[in-house]
């Protein structure tokens, strides 16, 4: 038998449903999850095959579009919905190129908050922070003391959201989040997004999502225009919303390409960057 305070715990820490960054994390190859993840990731997998090829382009890419960003100079990063800790993190990548880049990260697992550790090891010139909020309440993001302590929104910071938005439904309203997020921050700011998309698969991902919402979980996917409405007012770099492998190809980016290990199907998501006016 399963006691209440046994339940309660489960209940705080989300074990009594998949959370998205856990099972991020089983695709990703990692262990930070747990049965209940382990068991909508190999659902998910069974529906549709793709899911991590679909993650390891998508952290390829969110390593590339971060590294473009500190590049044309900008030091202050805030990542949402953050995940559990995959080396390199998002602050390793953008302190190799700016030591003293500033980032908050924020996740809604508490998961999450316990290998938080991993996400403060900034270098000696730049500083990191970590919070426990959720992107569906921006403001307790935006006024945050992690987020006052640490990014000074007067200046251009680079907004992270990969990978999240999928599992926000329309009637969680994403569009006025990422305003309210976008709205909140200074001219010259970027924003950095991926989403998934049914577009070139849309019978596995009409049964993912099904399978998704039977393991206890919510997601809803999006077609390239509803994503590209996410950028709405601002600048999207060269090539716009894009496949990840299409934007900023690298090298090991370009061999798995050529191999056939990375293609529209097998990735199907949409990602983009742009930049406030």
């Amino acid at each position: 038998m399963v006691d209440q305070d046994e339940k309660s715990v489960d209940a705080r820490l989300g074990l009594d449903r998949p959370h998205g960054a856990r099972v991020y994390d089983y695709f990703l190859g990692g262990k930070d999850n747990f049965a209940i993840d382990r068991q909508a990731a190999e659902h998910l997998l069974e529906a549709f095959p793709g899911f991590r090829t679909a993650a390891r382009s998508n952290r390829m890419w969110m390593h590339r579009a971060a590294r473009y960003v500190a590049e044309r100079g900008v030091t202050q990063f805030l990542d949402i919905g953050t995940g559990i800790p995959t080396s390199p993190n998002l602050h390793e990548v953008v302190q190799e190129v700016v030591p003293e880049a500033r980032i908050v990260y924020a996740d809604n697992d508490p998961i999450v908050l316990a290998h938080s550790r991993a996400l403060l090891t900034s270098g000696p010139r730049g500083k990191t922070a970590y919070l426990e909020a959720d992107v569906t309440d921006p403001q307790s993001i935006l006024t945050s003391d992690e987020v006052k302590n640490t990014l000074d929104l007067s200046k251009p910071v680079a907004l992270s959201l990969v990978g999240v938005f999928h599992y926000l439904p329309d009637a969680l309203k994403p569009y006025d989040l990422v305003r309210e997020l976008v709205d909140a921050l200074a001219p010259g700011s970027y924003l950095l997004f991926s989403h998934c998309t049914p577009d070139f698969a849309p019978e596995l991902w009409e049964k993912a999502i099904q399978v998704y919402k039977a393991d206890g979980g919510d997601a809803q996917v999006r077609s390239k225009e509803e994503i590209t409405r996410f950028f709405e007012g601002l600048e999207l770099v060269e090539p716009g919303v894009s496949a990840p492998f299409r934007w900023h190809p690298d090298e090991k980016t370009e061999e798995l390409v050529e191999k056939g290990e990375f293609t529209d199907v097998m990735c199907s998501l949409w990602v983009g960057v742009a930049k406030k006016p």
